[in-house]
């Protein structure tokens, strides 16, 4: 039997920086109640010609570096974005693959908000599994500015812009596989976060109102509540369902969303401030790149060794959520 393997990660961040500092020259807030109210001090933002599709696909490179494979072994590219180059097509997946020469694999895009990536690493997980594709490159790119209204400060200081890319490869050695992954969703609250416009539910009566429904928008004390019970549940049941106790777990990778709800989940989990991964102050919250960054992260610092598990958990607008227990598996040279 095939079993998906997680081989490598790659992450790109955008170079021109936005701190709390610039913020309060732009709408009313300070560094203080910023840092207090998200634990935010800064967030990337892409350049005005910069692509969601061209950070994916310098995080790609560096996950297919890393990977131990050729990129001509790569039969399928999945990118979960809420803000693509283009609204409904072409995919922002098949972009990326035509940038990197990939030829005729097959490319597509998912929309589930922040809770993107765990998406498509199920999707990943079951490609391979069935027998279908051997490489998977996954990728998490937003580029969030895109979508953000800076006159709004309830949401212009939580997003940031990146790129988080992973390979996900068939093995055959289950101590290498991904153990679970568990995802849900639930639309009665799809109103706490969303992006009214673009679609055919868009309907306005001014193009004022048009333009603004253009942006995210966010309903921000309901959000958190909903937040902070749905993914400590979550975890919960993937521990359970799977036997193993939170201090088996060497790496807790939530979505970055805010230290709030980032510390109340790792305390109701009884998680140490060792375990849990906090990337939130320097990059925000940058939805479906989020959780492999935050990888990335700790790979590039060397704390993500072979063989450790990680506890990826996210929660994003749909509402929807995810979780995934997933053991490092490097090809190893």
């Amino acid at each position: 039997m095939a079993y998906a393997a997680f081989r490598s990660i790659g992450a790109y961040a955008p170079r021109k920086i936005l701190t709390n500092e610039d913020l309060s020259k732009m709408v009313d807030t300070t560094d203080e109640w910023i840092t207090k109210r998200t634990g935010i001090k800064e967030r990337h933002i892409a350049e005005k010609n910069e692509t969601t599709s061209d950070m994916g696909v310098e995080a790609a490179k560096k996950a297919i570096e890393r990977s131990g494979i050729d990129k001509s072994e790569i039969d399928m590219v999945i990118c979960a974005t809420i803000s693509p180059d283009y609204f409904c097509m072409p995919s922002t997946a098949t972009i990326i693959a035509n940038k990197l020469s990939l030829g005729h694999v097959t490319a597509f895009d998912i929309s589930a908000a922040c809770t993107g990536f765990v998406y498509i690493l199920s999707i990943a997980k079951a490609f391979i599994e069935s027998g279908m594709k051997k490489n998977v490159l996954i990728i998490g790119a937003e580029k969030l500015s895109a979508i953000t209204d800076y006159t709004d400060r309830g949401t212009c200081i939580l997003f940031g812009d990146g790129a988080g890319a992973a390979i996900i490869s068939a093995t055959d050695n289950r101590d290498e596989a991904i153990i679970d992954i568990h995802t849900g969703s639930d639309g009665t609250y799809a109103d706490l976060l969303m992006t009214p416009n673009g679609g055919s539910g868009s309907i306005h009566d001014s193009i004022d109102q048009e333009s603004k429904a253009c942006f995210m928008q966010m309903k921000g004390n309901e959000t958190f509540k909903v937040a902070v019970r749905t993914l400590t549940k979550d975890v919960v049941e993937i521990l359970d369902t799977n036997s193993i106790e939170s201090s088996q777990i060497t790496h807790f990778i939530p979505h970055q969303a805010n230290l709030r709800i980032i510390k109340a989940v790792g305390e109701a989990l009884k998680l140490n401030d060792n375990q849990v991964v906090i990337t939130v102050e320097k990059y925000g919250n940058t939805s479906g790149a989020s959780i492999p960054m935050a990888i990335n992260e700790i790979y590039e610092n060397g704390s993500l060794k072979a063989g450790e598990l990680m506890l990826l958990d996210a929660f994003g607008g749909g509402l929807t959520w995810g979780s995934a227990l997933v053991p490092f598996s490097p090809t190893l040279k």
